[in-house]
């Protein structure tokens, strides 16, 4: 699956993350985001509707929850449904303003 980078996932899944991302995944540096709508603290806005994670670029980011999350798709290269879902409604959300 194609994450699009919408934020959805990072602020409204529950799912376990690293703490501080200089310690990697160890015992003791594994929290839980709660989601509930709050961002992910790795979570950094870019525009309106992009988001980039600060962990992407460390190796051990593949061995992440995170990394691991997906959708049943037919290819890796599907886009994200729930991906497009938000942004499609953000658009529309847009054009009525």
């Amino acid at each position: 699956m194609k994450c699009l980078r919408c934020g959805y996932c990072c602020k409204n899944l529950s799912v376990m993350i690293v703490g501080d991302p200089k310690l990697g995944i160890r015992e003791g540096n594994i929290i839980h985001h709660n989601g509930l709508g709050n961002p992910c603290k790795h979570l950094k806005q870019i525009s309106e509707f992009k988001y980039k994670c600060a962990i992407h670029k460390y190796k051990w980011y593949k061995k992440t929850p995170c990394y691991q999350h997906g959708q049943i798709e037919r290819s890796k290269n599907d886009l994200c449904r729930m991906g497009e879902f938000v942004l499609k409604k953000n658009e529309n959300k847009k054009a009525v303003i």
